[in-house]
């Protein structure tokens, strides 16, 4: 089965061997891959989603532009200007026009508004599968509707209403074709900096037409902001239908709807038996008014006596030590002399810090108790699959974390900033990883999922920073209590990037400045010394935490991957920003700037110059050599032109975005449309969702009824596999959501100037095939395209094949389904197999026996 081959005789260097990978009659494999150890190994072959061929039909200026995906299966090997591989015959209105081998798009100046295309894959000059038809969009772009939740108010009396936020993608029924979800958020949501009640988060489920599947309201115990809730929409136990998943709390409810939108159930997530047995229920409200806070603060005081800390002797043994005033009270503390001491702490002690920000008797809408929760739910229906215990707890209302010791108090800051994250840490198949904190105590624990239980893989914690006294000794910049991941305090960021940085085909961990090896062990940590200008000349300091953070093959006359990272000490800080390398954190480039440098973006922008350039405080190539002052926007990227050169997106607010080219100008304006999350102007999603290798733009419109999805429609003669089926830009599409919005990047080098034969081809375990197959058949008998006694013929071998595959008899398997291919070649004249049926279910029976000679 030739199609399924990623070539043959093909060499690839590992580890500096050469290896030769074998064609078997379907995926290649190399024959001796290297493991860490220098033992030999089979390749390992990584799950990925099967994708339909992504057909779309745009209107262009001169005609109708196609657009369509190549599969990183067909790929056999390169030239100048792309891939090699499949080629493929397009189709309008049933007729032949054209044949295209050098790409995958194509302009037709002859297309109508109503006219239907197919394309179809060609190897050795025959037809082998069969696109479903489409007709063209009714503009530049097509709106997919949404359904806005209903405005609501505050019990602080406060009216806010919803905006469509951020998004993933999945296909949670295993047709290729992918669904969309989108978290809506509250006008009211909030920094966790900031003071107030927010509205709810929802996250729906969207079919490519509209359809809403289900909505997840999080309930009034999850507090809504970038850095509340990050979900992960993945296939991860590899049965071709993504789950979702994402942190929940008692009232988390799944509302699912039907072709009408009506509301058809309305369950809540299960909670954990002890926390019901201890009184907690799904009707809770946690979220804490200005008087709930005082008693918070009264009950916290009441038990100071208690802390391990206190008995220990790490922390001071009285509060009023603590504050730094005369000793008054016994311990432990009446509620009486509790409450004074509160007010001491409210009235006085916190505003002498900061009058303007420690207003704690205006302190409401937090949530700093009550049960918090992980849950796994199937894609296609919004079922809860699981809910366990979210890990780690908070312990605390961030007392531990170092919320009370800045000068700007911020009880439930650093205690509730969570990140999460795909990886293939095995080289196989998908891992959830979800983390917590990354300014004082950081941790993370992955998860892969069987189905039916979420298994912990590893677990990383940096432990408490110690601190001397909560209320006055800052702990950032302290290394954590644990002996090999306490290194890692202060060195996360706003975002996490996964990445197989050291080349041994498992993913890492990129945490900001801090890299965490496949198993869990520190694989690196980046650190400097700190330059004469800066607040500790001479003492080698982490380069610590970022708002931005980028992990590409940015500079490709080096070996490996760079990482590009601004950073925020200021003056406690070696860099303002820096370039270093993937693997080792060897700093390569940078400079110091004594400043919060919050904004830095990498991308081709400057074909003169070889490698990406990157930018923070003016413009920089690859090698480090400053081009301007002067440079691009940071807020997202897009790859988005025909010459592969990278674009930028601007526009925040209420301003229209725009994608920008930085030579060129302007080269699309978004009328009508709005991006997210306040002054970091960051689309919906920006990913190869369907079509050709290019990314495409997903924006809310201003209203929020629709999520408007734009697509280039330049002919390009570049062929590219799609950027789906390249592991670390599909696991980044998968954590593009997380914190602040980061730009997906592939684990080859993505330029104009780009080598396409350096492009990594993997070796791709498609899952489910077995129910795509089931439902084709399914889908062509409705249609009419299967009839006659040959459908009972082939219902019957295919559910033979079924059998023997679910007890894994894979042979036995094989052998039905190639009785069930000869099935479709021999029929009478009664019988009706349609050229479309025949060819769709001859090859994707021809992928199943190739995937099941790999088992």
């Amino acid at each position: 089965m030739a199609y399924f081959s990623i070539g043959l005789f093909k060499k690839i260097a590992l580890t500096g061997m050469s290896v030769v990978l074998i064609a078997t009659g379907g995926i290649a494999f190399a024959a001796n891959d290297i493991n860490r150890k220098g033992e030999p190994s089979m390749e390992r072959r990584i799950q990925m989603e099967y994708l339909d061929r992504g057909l779309i039909a745009v209107p262009a200026n001169n005609g109708v532009f196609l657009s369509w995906r190549l599969l990183a299966n067909e790929a056999t090997g390169s030239n100048e200007t792309g891939l090699t591989g499949t080629d493929f015959h397009i189709y309008r209105d049933g007729k032949r026009i054209a044949q295209v081998s050098d790409s995958t798009n194509y302009l037709d100046p002859a297309g109508e508004t109503d006219s239907r295309y197919y394309v179809s894959a060609v190897v050795k000059g025959k037809e082998v599968d069969q696109s479903e038809a489409v007709i063209p969009w009714g503009n530049s772009y097509y709106d997919l509707p949404i359904q806005k939740p209903q405005d609501g108010i505050t019990p602080a009396g406060e009216a806010y209403t919803y905006s469509a936020n951020d998004m993933s993608v999945g296909d949670v029924d295993g047709d290729g074709k992918l669904e969309y979800f989108v978290k809506w958020e509250p006008s009211n949501a909030k920094d966790v900096s900031q003071v107030g009640y927010t509205g709810n988060t929802y996250i729906d489920a969207y079919t490519y037409e509209g359809r809403l599947l289900y909505r997840i309201d999080l309930g009034v115990n999850v507090r809504s902001g970038a850095h509340y809730t990050q979900f992960l929409v993945y296939d991860f136990d590899g049965d071709g239908k993504a789950e979702l998943m994402f942190k929940t709390a008692p009232g988390t409810k799944v509302l699912r709807y039907d072709d009408q939108g009506d509301v058809v159930s309305e369950r809540y997530i299960t909670m954990l038996k002890e926390d019901l047995a201890a009184g907690y229920s799904n009707g809770d409200d946690y979220r804490l008014s200005s008087e709930g806070y005082y008693e918070h603060i009264v009950d916290m005081f009441m038990n100071w006596h208690e802390y391990e800390e206190v008995i220990d002797g790490s922390w001071p043994q009285t509060l009023e030590e603590a504050f730094g005033i005369a000793p008054a009270y016994d311990y432990p503390l009446s509620r009486e002399d509790a409450g004074h001491l509160a007010d001491h702490y409210m009235d006085v002690f916190a505003p002498s810090k900061d009058a303007n920000r420690n207003k704690f008797r205006q302190f409401e809408g937090f949530i700093l108790s009550g049960p918090e929760y992980l849950s796994v739910f199937e894609g296609e229906s919004g079922a809860e699959l699981q809910t366990i215990r979210y890990k780690p707890g908070r312990y605390d209302d961030g007392l531990r974390w170092g919320d009370y010791a800045m000068n700007r108090i911020e009880p439930g800051n650093r205690v509730d900033r969570f990140l999460s994250g795909v990886a293939y840490l095995d080289g196989e198949q998908p891992y959830a990883v979800f983390a917590r904190g990354y300014y004082t105590r950081t941790t993370l624990v992955s998860y892969s999922w069987d189905g039916e239980n979420l298994n912990e893989y590893w677990y990383v914690d940096s432990g408490w920073t110690p601190m001397t006294n909560p209320f006055r000794d800052g702990p950032h910049g302290r290394q954590g209590t644990d002996p090999e991941y306490g290194q890692i305090t202060t060195q996360g960021a706003h975002s996490l990037s996964v990445a197989d940085v050291d080349d041994d085909g498992k993913q890492e961990i990129v945490y900001g400045s801090a890299t965490i090896d496949h198993d869990g062990s520190v694989l690196s940590n980046a650190s400097a010394v700190m330059p004469p200008q800066s607040a500790n000349p001479g003492v080698v300091a982490g380069l610590g935490h970022g708002d931005a953070l980028h992990v590409a093959n940015i500079d490709p006359s080096r070996e490996g991957l760079e990482v590009y990272m601004v950073h925020e000490g200021g003056a406690y800080a070696p860099y303002g920003y820096a370039l270093r390398d993937a693997k080792t954190a060897e700093v390569i480039y940078g400079a110091y700037t004594g400043r919060d440098t919050g904004r830095g973006m990498i991308g081709d922008v400057d074909p003169d110059h070889p490698g990406l350039e990157t930018w923070a405080v003016g413009l920089y190539t690859a090698a480090g050599q400053k081009i301007s002052d002067t440079a691009p926007g940071t807020n997202m990227s897009i790859k988005w032109s025909k010459d592969m050169t990278t674009q930028l997106i601007n526009g925040s607010l209420e301003n229209t975005p725009t994608i920008d080219d930085w030579k060129k100008g302007t080269v699309l304006i978004a009328e009508g449309t709005r991006t997210n999350n306040h002054t970091k102007g960051t689309p919906s999603l920006v990913a190869d969702v369907f079509g050709d290798w290019r990314e495409e733009m997903l924006v809310r419109t201003a209203d929020s009824s629709a999520i408007r999805i734009y697509s280039n429609t330049e002919v390009t003669s570049h062929k590219l596999h799609t950027l789906l089926h390249d592991p670390q830009y599909r696991a980044g599409v998968a954590t593009q959501n997380t914190g602040y919005n980061q730009p997906v990047y592939t684990s080859y080098y993505f330029a104009s100037d780009m080598d396409f034969a350096q492009v990594k081809l993997p070796n791709l375990s498609i899952a489910g095939l077995l129910p795509v197959l089931e439902h084709l058949h399914d889908q062509y008998v409705e249609e009419g395209d299967l009839s006659g006694a040959v459908v009972k013929q082939l219902a019957n071998t295919l559910k033979q094949a079924v059998h023997h595959y679910d007890r894994g008899a894979y042979e036995q398997a094989s052998s039905f389904l190639d009785k069930y291919i000869s099935q479709l070649d021999k029929r009478d004249g009664k019988d009706k197999i349609s050229e479309r049926a025949r060819l769709n279910l001859t090859h994707h029976a021809e992928l199943l026996i190739d995937e099941l000679k790999q088992k």
